[in-house]
């Protein structure tokens, strides 16, 4: 069976990925799986270099297939951030709990109808013979006023996508799986992946 490396212990990433994925004849295996433990350094000026240098990082270490993701949050009235710096907004040792509230306080006094934002997602899929293709999604929405629901990870409870009155963590993985930033970059990735004959 082929192997894919994810290069990420994001469990809620890697839940999206195979859920988006869906039954293949391919095993895909997290960092922690395979007992990686080498330091990736994330230090790219956009989520696209990132995405790249982590998938190059991870594959020179293993030696196989690996599909890498960045992704970040971008709002509109704070000129793009927190954008590459999204996981770690709150500097050292944020959380995603931190991220939210300064996030929000920084958009306190900012109405709703000027809190636009989007997050925007790069995956890269690196071979071990050096070949890279990347895919990228964006999702529109907008910031809510406070954090709203208990599902999905990072900025989900205070982001509402276009379309809906409800934040990712009040939507769910079913729906946000079908139009998150995420998923719109893996439904790229995959036609992707079944040109090079990785899935069908």
């Amino acid at each position: 069976m082929k192997r894919i490396i994810i290069a990420s212990n994001n469990k809620g990433k890697i839940k999206e990925i195979k859920a988006i994925i869906g039954e293949q004849d391919i095993e895909i295996l997290s960092l922690e799986d395979i007992g990686f433990t080498g330091k990736i350094t994330e230090d790219g000026h956009s989520i696209k270099e990132n995405a790249i240098k982590k998938g190059l990082c991870v594959m020179k270490t293993v030696g196989e297939l690996t599909l890498a993701d960045d992704s970040g949050l971008e709002v509109d009235a704070i000129n793009g951030q927190p954008g590459v710096f999204s996981a770690r907004f709150s500097g050292q040792g944020a959380t995603d709990e931190r991220n939210n509230r300064k996030l929000l306080a920084l958009l306190n006094n900012i109405p709703m109808e000027k809190r636009g934002a989007q997050f925007r997602c790069v995956m890269a899929l690196i071979y071990p013979n050096g070949k890279i293709y990347t895919a990228e999604g964006i999702c529109r929405g907008r910031i809510s006023d406070r954090p709203i629901g208990d599902k999905g990870f990072g900025y989900d409870p205070i982001f509402i996508p276009d379309g809906y009155d409800e934040t990712f963590a009040q939507l769910g993985d079913h729906i946000k799986n079908q139009i998150s930033h995420r998923a719109i970059a893996l439904d790229k990735m995959k036609n992707i992946m079944i040109s090079e004959g990785l899935i069908d």
